[in-house]
């Protein structure tokens, strides 16, 4: 195979050809868990990436194992199921679910124990820099004192010790929770005692001491600091052996589908949640084998899949040691820019909205403009009527504020709220108690289907007309997550859109069926057939001899109907650039096959969220006559087939200009943080040649304004990448 190029925008696709491999006995599927895992190793690998900033590296660290428990609480958890049950559910690619177990296994392991690997090296580079994690033996004796101090005020009063025998009762552990295992004995050596203390969650893990002599910012973590002073939890006994273990439960929820109240069906629910099957024990390494068997036996774990290992458990905390002191050891910091055209009309954004389409992209532009959106229409006289979906939001969400200080003001507000929205569930109830509080009109949508589409829509009453002004995302109505999303939010007034999206908000609180939807496409009614039949138009197109071409941005791409009619898209001439951040199950490059499709995950700073579709129509790509779609459905059976999701076109040029000549020029031409997918299923990333100049999507994005926000004063035409791409202004980080 040659060298990798991850420049889709500049590389002919004749290039890919000469490391095309035959499809063999290969087959055509990637398998969906091991995808995943592939692009959890990935997001490790920016932890190891000596160009990224040692607290980001620390943090690609944290996610990538938080990014782990996810994945065992809920796919791990669901194959274990299948198994104890004895369902054989073939998947895709082929394999029994036992058969995915053992692969699963396999790699998951490896994943843990380079993640092992890297914390020291991490930790090693920190200290150098002043951040320090002081092991017990780092303790200096003239501060053990005041150290004691701290512990008996700030950690002893929440700790409980509880005795191992079969006079205490072995204590519930929730999931994600941990505690120290321990083996004591007598000063005289008669007695001994197994003992548990559980970790309080909510402590910090990792506690601040005072700054070392050269202002080294020192950290102690939580059960180091038991160990050190554990004699307070146990006078006269001294300490043999101990390790400190964590461990993740089944977190699937099973809710009654004829539960006449859904809010406290999903409340008894996530009760049941906490109390779910252990699914994975990881524990510190140790001698104290007895006792270890011991507690394995007490939580009902198998003791032979237990996962040692030699540094940390709960790897997910390590983000509690990114302090703001150490500036220089984080991305370089960046403002996002409010649109210009909003200020030409001096903040008014129904205005500006009024004159044009807008499209913001987040991080870049702030998501306040949203937050104002909603803002301002609960203060102003002439809106009647706000409608919203809600599938994520913030605990204190000023979206929600909005909604309901607009409830309060007499106008009608409906807000779906999504209850089965994965792990905020909790979160989502007390949105919907809060809202109906406030006066809002709250419905939950189907039972069966997830609603995963960003859509608000307010109507306002202008002269002798009531115009609807639309609000159409692909990312959560979430202020903290928009800020490390990457995602699309288009505003408009035109009238078809809020038609449509009037017509899908009737769907979602009446069951009434939209028809004669004139610029959007909803799951799961028609998206996939109508994904399957503009990709038949583009074979029809190469068939004739005309340009035929595909650029699709997701984050999933697993669906093998869709996978299947990519093939032939491809056997049929159509040249498709994928952007596909994390599961993808096709194999590009293959002879035959496949070897007209490229795929790419960019993986860096912020996380890819945003869905965008284009498809070339006749036209060489890029161009603004091409059909330009954005979406929040990725390709997954789940998204096409059980979820309500949208899928918009976009008409006005300027829009359509910013999505394809900046959004998706981009991100192709993208070559430091692209890994491209090989035919084997494994990703490489680009190999730079000698004097090869980098390019960074994410740089440039902060660094350039988009096209429909601009003011009057701005170029009409989208910046240039073409020499964009071959130069880097200032360095990722200082």
């Amino acid at each position: 195979m040659g060298s990798v190029n991850a420049d889709f925008l500049n590389q002919d696709y004749d290039l890919e050809l000469k490391y095309s491999k035959d499809l063999g006995s290969i087959n055509p599927l990637i398998n969906r868990e091991l995808s995943w895992i592939s692009f959890n190793w990935r997001v490790l690998q920016e932890a190891n990436n000596k160009k990224v900033p040692l607290f980001e590296r620390l943090r690609f660290l944290a996610i990538s194992a938080r990014n782990l428990d996810e994945f065992y609480t809920v796919r791990v958890a669901g194959f274990r199921q299948m198994v104890k049950n004895k369902i054989e559910v073939i998947s895709a690619d082929g394999l029994t679910p036992e058969e995915q177990l053992i692969q699963i296994e396999r790699e998951a392991k490896a994943l843990i124990e380079k993640q092992q690997e890297l914390l020291p090296s991490i930790l090693s580079n920190l200290k150098q820099k002043g951040v320090v994690l002081v092991k017990p033996k780092g303790i200096l004796v003239s501060e053990k004192k005041n150290l004691e101090k701290q512990f008996m005020s700030k950690v002893f009063p929440a700790l409980t010790p509880l005795a191992l025998d079969p006079a205490h009762p072995f204590p519930f552990i929730p999931t994600e929770g941990s505690a120290l295992a321990l083996k004591l004995r007598t000063r005289d050596g008669k007695k001994f005692l197994n003992a548990l203390v559980p970790i309080p969650g909510m402590l910090d893990r990792f506690q601040r001491l005072r700054d070392g002599v050269k202002g080294e910012k020192r950290f102690l973590s939580l059960e180091d600091f038991i160990v050190i002073f554990i004699y307070r939890l146990f006078p006269n006994y001294l300490l043999d052996e101990y390790f400190s273990f964590r461990i993740l439960r089944d977190s699937d929820l099973e809710v009654e589908e004829e539960a006449e109240d859904l809010v406290r069906e999903f409340e008894i629910a996530l009760k049941r949640r906490k109390r779910g099957e252990v699914i994975r024990m990881k524990v510190t390494k140790s001698n104290a084998e007895p006792l270890l068997k011991l507690i394995s036996k007490e939580i009902g774990f198998d003791r032979t899949q237990v996962i040692q290992v030699n540094e940390m458990i709960g790897l997910s905390d390590l983000e509690e040691l990114i302090i703001s002191a150490k500036r220089s050891l984080k991305w370089r910091t960046f403002v996002p820019r409010s649109p210009e055209r909003i200020e030409d009309f001096n903040g008014d954004i129904f205005s500006a909205i009024k004159q044009k389409d807008l499209l913001l992209q987040h991080p870049y532009e702030t998501f306040d403009t949203v937050v104002n959106f909603l803002e301002q229409a609960a203060r102003d006289p002439n809106v009647i009527a706000i409608k919203q979906t809600l599938y994520r939001t913030t605990p204190d969400s000023p979206i929600v504020r909005a909604l309901c200080a607009a409830a309060e003001n007499g106008k009608t507000v409906t807000a779906l709220v999504e209850l089965k929205a994965r792990f905020d569930e909790a979160n989502n109830i007390n949105v919907s108690r809060e809202l109906e509080k406030a006066g809002a009109q709250v419905v939950y949508g189907f039972m069966d289907w997830k609603t995963h589409a960003k859509l608000s829509t307010i109507v306002r009453q202008e002269g002798k007309v009531l115009r609807t002004y639309t609000h159409i995302g692909t990312g959560n109505y979430h202020p903290d997550t928009a800020k490390i999303y990457t995602d699309l939010s288009l505003f408009t007034s035109d009238a078809t859109l809020g038609r449509d999206v009037t017509k899908v908000f009737n769907y979602l609180s009446g069951y009434i069926k939209p028809t004669d939807l004139e610029s959007m496409i909803i799951a799961p009614l028609e998206l996939k057939s109508s994904l399957i039949k503009m990709i038949k138009n583009e074979m029809a197109l190469a068939k004739k001899g005309k340009p035929a071409e595909i650029w699709v941005k997701l984050n999933a791409l697993i669906d093998p109907e869709i996978i299947d009619i990519l093939y032939k898209a491809s056997q049929s001439g159509v040249k498709i650039n994928m952007i596909i951040r994390g599961i993808c199950g096709l194999r590009p490059g293959i002879k035959g096959l496949s070897e007209n499709i490229r795929v790419k995950s960019v993986i860096g700073r912020f996380l890819e969220h945003s869905r965008v579709c284009v498809f070339g129509n006749g036209f060489k790509l890029p161009s603004v006559k091409a059909k330009v779609f954005i979406s929040s459905a990725d390709w997954m059976g789940r998204n096409l087939n059980r979820r309500v999701e949208s899928f918009v076109e976009i008409k006005n040029l300027t829009v359509k200009s910013q999505i394809v000549n900046q959004i998706m020029v981009a991100n192709l031409a993208d070559k430091e943080q692209s890994w491209v997918l090989q035919p084997d299923g494994k990703y490489s990333r680009h190999e730079f040649k000698k004097n090869e100049t980098s390019f960074s999507c994410h740089e440039y994005f902060i660094e350039n304004p988009s096209l429909s926000g601009r003011g009057r004063a701005a170029l009409n035409a989208p910046p240039s990448l073409l020499n964009a791409t071959n130069k880097r202004k200032k360095p990722l980080w200082g």
